[in-house]
């Protein structure tokens, strides 16, 4: 498919390129089609939210090796404490968050991040309205199934 538009958007190039420098308008413009490869480019838009826990709206992207959660949390809310054989990385982004990681309480905001090493019990609250990044290394196998 990729193939074909290309090549249709070659063949129109061409075309333009052709009227134009024929003196078509007497004018000469360059028109340059790029297709966008989106095994490699994707749109955020595109991605379905999940509601991954009461208050927890989640966009999700996975690699072969991570899986990388957009999170937007509604004030209040909280994560009760678990564990995972995942290696985890929280930002926030905006807002204030309350992580939780081996019983030590710590407020997450856009100047501090955590790095929850693998089966660390840890557990969160939303302090404020939050927009919040967690990597997790592997991939959440649980999450991709949502």
């Amino acid at each position: 498919m990729f193939l074909i538009l290309k090549n249709v958007f070659d063949h129109f190039n061409q075309t333009v390129t052709s009227f134009f420098s024929s003196g078509g308008f007497r004018n000469n413009f360059t028109f340059n089609f790029t297709l966008m490869d989106e095994t490699i480019f994707k749109q955020f838009a595109d991605i379905d939210v999940k509601e991954i826990a009461p208050g927890f709206f989640s966009k999700l992207i996975h690699t072969a090796s991570n899986t990388i959660n957009f999170i937007d949390v509604k004030a209040g809310c909280s994560v009760p404490r678990h564990r995972h054989m995942h290696e985890q990385c929280s930002f926030a982004i905006e807002g204030k968050f309350e992580m939780t990681v081996n019983d030590v309480p710590q407020i997450l905001d856009p100047g501090l991040f955590a790095i929850i090493p693998s089966n660390a019990w840890h557990s969160g609250i939303a302090i404020t309205d939050c927009k919040l990044i967690d990597i997790f290394n592997p991939v959440r196998e649980d999450y991709r199934a949502l």
